[in-house]
């Protein structure tokens, strides 16, 4: 039974004690424990249920690699499940709750899966529930949904806040033991900004548990100094409980850090996620013990040797008082020495070499402890504990040769560094025979955009192993215990037969055995990531930290063939599980999808604007007066604009900056026309395909100098197209001199739209804005009134307009001014609906109406807008396949309605048949209707086949119920066809 030591603890303060429950029973540990230590130091060895089997399970670890301890913790709001309770600080009033069983820990009708574990193999749900079909839906899959999972799901929202944080340096160091203090020193010493973290609580790693010393000094004072010197750099960063969750491209590294997980609800954010961008980066990640597949192996009480070394050294709990360790390796000896130094028994150290030497199995041998040469441990005796072992040859086939008494088990098959973040963004690795190890291959680093490594490894993560062989990597003398080579050891015994092997744990948390590896073989999963699929191998909350190797060398066997043949599975972030919370961030609730606000908002608001969604913007659809409905206000407004002079807050739409000495020739690319060619001064609208070439995005280009353009686009899609630019300056044309800058929320821009809108332009004073001097798409910029203004003269309406825009901060009081200079000229703004009904008169496009994803240019009689000198343009190719240049696509047209009405949104015009689904054969659909106060009736733009063909004939829509419509094909510029009113 596991229990407090009276005496050390390296780690712990026993001078504040700290109440906790556990299932609802009273426990206390103290400050410095994790949930783990104080769960064993408080005698509760099984700790949770399997996943499949819900065989008991007890604690195996004491850091990451942690498979079976996994906690609900808290209540309520802050109840969080699957905590790890291994890397979980203890704090006071913590509430846990164990996993995975019902109804109790102790009983758990699930268990009974264990007794038919014959029947449920690897890959079983792959060959059963099949027949009869019915009873998929009425029995197993209610039965599988409600069985699937770990863990509660909490039922009430989230109060604590996380946030996210950006960071830049030259090295950043990841792991804080002797290899990345050593290295952060290095780097620091030479002048670079230095970023070092560690994913715990405590700098130094395991070296202060194994001790050594370091240049001539014992390791915990050589810690210490490093630590003083680091802190006095002002070049230096150091952080503790931040975790480097992932490497990716760019030196571009996700951290996660726990900031007030131990005192809830104190106001400081629960979780930080930081993105780090490092010119370089180290990772001195350390290296994780590999457990051994025998028989029993998952019994509670049945623990990785470090482990136990750990709690009784950091901790000062006794994960038992009788102990058998089973080994392959001499680390392990260091494991009988400490609990030799704790005043506990060790039963007998069971070792798979046939022979042993070397200091640290004859200093064990010196105080007493048998050691077994040879032997294994054919099975762990005993259901929630461990009650014994039983020794067999490990060359055997499990026959026992001897029972030994004991509570705990403690097993080392070797060491596997942690190569996660070098093999996120493929750095490579090579097999290591001798230590039977993958270690990173540093002849093919994971490399940056110039080819070169943007990774270093040191210490125990690059094989290192030994504290004199870590240092000596970094410079730095440091003396150890020599170690004999260890003999591989991936099943015990080497001959076990299926009793055993059923028994033999690989996967903890899942109940992935030797025997379910061996049968994916044998089924012909010969890709260690289709066994791992197939057996659900690693796909547990550790992610195979502790079963990936052993598991892809049964594999090997299985096939014949060496490990390096098999490989390994893809590592992926985040190395350990992040909070969705830190992800989030501040993106919840209004925050989620936050609203943007034009600096003209308020007004609006005070003026009762009726808002509608326009990305992320409310725009004004109409200005309702005091009993007026929204399609009189509509109506009025667009009245008003085409007689008098009519405003529209039109800061919304995109402005993207394009500049650089290759910028003309990009924009030649991202546009059908040419967009090089455009004098300085001028204005072109233009249109953007995707690579499929159907239309995306349209607007108005203005060359603002020789190497310098402002891209308008729509309202929507302004975030879109400045990413669309950036990948495609990024990844395809890397090379070109382009710069690109999204200036949207920089400027206000308002248009005065209407026969008199010159006329108010000239009363606020300033520039020249006539016909001669600004005439149609051209743009000047200069003083108008009081405002630093550039004016863009163009029309959306096909009125008479102006768009004016000046720097935000300007924006309200320039509207303002506008509307008291215009009162007399009876100037009313305008919403985004009359600016609808306005363009459709004119015939004018809108992307998102006329355009659905599958419309191209020359559907909506574009092709104008199509240079002909371009030998290329995004989407070109792409327009020049057969589907594309079928006579049969739909074309644009205007329709206009025999009575008057309007025709509802969304209307087909069916055709004569039905296909084979029994669906009514259709030849058009309506993009845009609208009733039109100028026209007096109701219009419309559709698709229609071979429209452009057809005017005049009468064809009918979909109306209301069963009600058609029948509309008229006509041309779709209904207003004002010459353009006479925009050109005076």
């Amino acid at each position: 039974m596991s229990t407090r030591l009276s005496k050390g603890g390296r780690l712990i303060d026993r001078a504040k004690p700290l109440a906790f429950t556990f299932n609802g029973k009273p426990m206390r540990g103290f400050a410095g424990d994790t949930l783990a230590s104080a769960l064993l130091g408080g005698g509760q060895v099984m700790v949770g249920r399997s996943f499949k089997y819900h065989r008991p399970r007890g604690i195996v670890a004491s850091g990451a690699e942690e498979p079976n301890a996994l906690v609900g913790l808290g209540r309520n709001a802050r109840f969080e499940p699957d905590q790890r309770t291994t890397t979980t600080e203890l704090f006071e009033g913590a509430e846990t709750t164990s996993q995975n069983h019902w109804p109790s820990l102790d009983f758990d009708i699930g268990e009974i899966n264990n007794t038919f574990y014959k029947f449920l193999p690897a890959g079983f749900y792959y060959k059963t529930f099949m027949a009869p079909r019915a009873a998929w839906k009425h029995l197993f899959e209610p039965i599988i949904r409600k069985s699937a999972g770990l863990g509660g799901v909490p039922k009430e929202a989230d109060p604590d806040r996380y946030e996210q944080v950006y960071a830049h340096c030259d090295v950043l160091v990841v792991g804080g033991g002797v290899a990345g203090l050593a290295a952060a020193l290095k780097e620091g010493r030479a002048g670079k900004r230095v970023w070092l973290i560690e994913q715990t609580p405590n700098w130094g790693g395991r070296t202060p548990v194994d001790g050594g010393q370091i240049d001539g000094h014992d390791a915990q004072t050589w810690i210490d100094s490093a630590l003083v010197e680091l802190s006095s750099m002002e070049n230096v960063t150091m952080r503790t409980r931040l975790m480097a969750a992932g490497l990716h491209d760019h030196g571009y590294v996700i951290g996660y850090e726990n900031l007030a997980d131990t005192t809830p609800g104190d106001g400081r954010p629960r979780h930080r996620l930081w993105r780090i961008r490092a010119g370089h980066t180290i990772t001195a990640t350390g290296a994780i013990e590999r457990p051994l597949a025998f028989a029993g192996n998952d019994v509670p009480g049945v623990m990785l040797a470090s482990a136990v070394r750990d709690y009784i050294v950091n901790w000062a709990v006794s994960p038992g008082d009788r102990t058998v360790l089973v080994t392959n390796n001499d680390d392990a000896y260091r494991t009988a020495l400490a609990i030799l130094d704790a005043g506990l028994t060790v039963s007998a150290v069971v070792d798979a070499r046939e022979e042993t030497h070397g200091a640290l199995p004859e200093a064990v041998k010196a105080r007493g402890v048998r050691v077994l040469e040879g032997r294994g441990i054919a099975k762990v005796l005993g259901r929630k504990g461990v009650s014994g072992v039983e020794i067999c040859a490990q060359a055997g086939e499990g026959g026992a040769v001897e029972m030994i008494d004991c509570d705990c088990v403690a097993m080392s098959g070797g060491w596997s560094p942690v190569v996660h973040l070098w093999s996120h963004c493929g750095g490579k690795l090579t097999w290591d025979d001798a230590r039977a190890m993958f270690r990173p291959d540093p002849n093919r680093p994971p490399t940056g955009a110039d080819g070169t490594g943007m990774a270093t490894v040191v210490g125990a993560a690059n094989g290192d192993l030994t504290l004199s062989e870590a240092m000596g990597g970094l410079g730095i003398g440091a003396a150890s215990e020599e170690e004999a080579p260890l003999a591989p050891v991936w099943m015990m015994p080497a001959g076990a037969p299926d009793a055993l092997r059923f028994k033999s744990f690989l996967d903890y948390q899942n109940d992935v055995k030797v025997s379910d590896v061996q049968v994916a073989a044998r089924e012909g999963y010969e890709s260690v990531e289709h066994t791992k699929r197939y057996t659900t191998l690693g796909m547990a909350t550790d992610q195979g930290k502790l079963s990936n190797i052993n598991g892809l060398a049964i594999l090997s066997d299985a096939l014949g063939q060496p490990i390096p043949a098999t490989g390994t599975t893809t590592f992926r972030p985040p190395y350990t599980p992040i909070s969705l919370g830190a992800v989030t961030a501040e993106a919840k609730g209004e925050l989620f999808q936050p609203l943007r606000r034009t600096p003209i908002q308020s007004w609006h608001e005070a003026k009762g604007a009726h808002w509608e969604p326009v990305g992320h913007w409310r725009r004004p659809y109409c200005y309702p007066k005091s009993g007026e409905s929204h399609r009189d206000a509509v109506n009025r407004e667009i009245t008003n604009t085409r007689k008098n002079v009519g405003m529209l807050d039109a800061s919304t739409l995109g402005k993207i900056v394009v500049k650089g000495p290759d910028a003309g020739k990009f924009l030649d690319m991202l546009y059908t026309n040419m967009m090089s060619t455009l004098p300085v001064g001028k204005c072109r609208y233009g249109l953007m395909c995707n690579e499929n070439g159907f239309l995306m995005d349209d607007g108005v280009v203005a060359r603002l100098d020789e190497d310098t353009w402002l891209c308008h686009t729509t309202s929507g899609g302004a975030d879109h197209i400045h990413g669309w630019m950036e990948d495609w300056l990024q990844c395809e044309w890397w090379d070109w001199k382009v710069y690109t800058a999204n200036l949207t929320e920089q400027y206000a821009q308002i248009a005065v739209v209407g026969p008199k809108s010159r006329e108010l332009l000239e009363r606020l004073g300033g520039m020249d804005v006539s016909k001669e001097t600004l005439p149609f798409m051209k743009w000047t910029e200069g003083k108008l009134g009081a405002f630093d203004a550039r004016i863009f003269r163009i029309s959306f309406s096909g009125e008479l307009s102006y768009e004016i825009s000046v720097p935000a901060s300007q924006g309200l009081a320039l509207w303002k001014a506008l509307m008291a200079e215009g009162e007399a000229l009876g100037v009313m703004p305008y919403g985004t609906e009359a600016l609808h009904v306005m363009r459709a008169e004119k015939g004018f496009i809108m992307i998102g109406d006329e355009t659905d994803g599958t419309v191209i240019p020359q559907d909506l009689g574009l092709n104008w807008a199509l240079s002909k000198k371009k030998t290329d343009y995004l989407g070109k190719r792409a327009q020049e396949r057969s589907h594309m240049t079928d006579p049969n696509r739909w074309k644009l047209v205007g329709l206009e309605t025999l009575d008057g009405s309007v025709i509802p949104d969304g209307s087909h015009a069916p055709a004569d048949g039905f296909n084979a689904n029994g669906q009514r054969h259709t030849q058009g659909r309506v993009t845009s209707t609208y009733y039109s106060p100028t026209i007096g009736k109701g219009i419309a733009m559709g698709l229609v086949l071979n429209g452009p063909d057809r005017m005049g004939e009468v064809i009918e829509f979909t109306g209301e119920g069963e009600e058609m419509v029948k509309a008229r094909i006509v041309d779709p510029v209904f207003y004002d066809k010459d353009g006479e009113k925009q050109n005076v």
